[in-house]
């Protein structure tokens, strides 16, 4: 039952990411625990200059200060791409308590290609992963993107 859910809202993480023009196609959508749309983000890096800017790095704060507390328990962060190190790491911070992603970020990612931060035992807390939803539309977007 969770796979239509969580198809429904990568595509809408697919439409954010394909609204960011300049910066890498990424798309991070927050719901909250009812599954209503909190806040959404795609990469500003390139628009601000600012090298934490990604989408989920900005969804993550959109949506903390729209519930008005750090801590999004009970909240599912969905993206169109595996998280990094830092992404990671805010989203354990941030007590979310699931993970969608799409694509697989064999260079940089943080839940399983490189290193798995957020099944670390050591931390504690450890939100449930979906890995791989819509896989083949989030990384023919970054593809796309990256195609000379």
């Amino acid at each position: 039952m969770l796979r239509p859910r969580h198809e429904t809202w990568m595509r809408r993480a697919l439409s954010v990411a394909s609204s960011s023009a300049e910066d890498v196609p990424v798309g991070a959508v927050v719901y909250g625990p009812d599954g209503q749309e909190l806040a959404a983000a795609g990469n500003e890096r390139e628009l601000t200059g600012d090298p934490t800017a990604h989408a989920e790095i900005i969804a993550l704060r959109r949506a903390a200060v729209l519930t008005g507390s750090w801590r999004l328990t009970d909240c599912t962060l969905v993206v169109t791409l595996e998280p990094c190190t830092m992404c990671a790491g805010a989203l354990v911070s941030a007590r979310v308590s699931r993970l969608v992603f799409g694509a697989w970020e064999p260079k940089t990612g943080a839940v399983g290609s490189l290193w798995d931060v957020v099944r670390d035992r050591r931390l504690n807390h450890r939100p449930e992963v979906y890995a791989g939803i819509l896989e083949d539309e989030c990384a023919a977007l970054l593809r796309d993107f990256f195609r000379p």
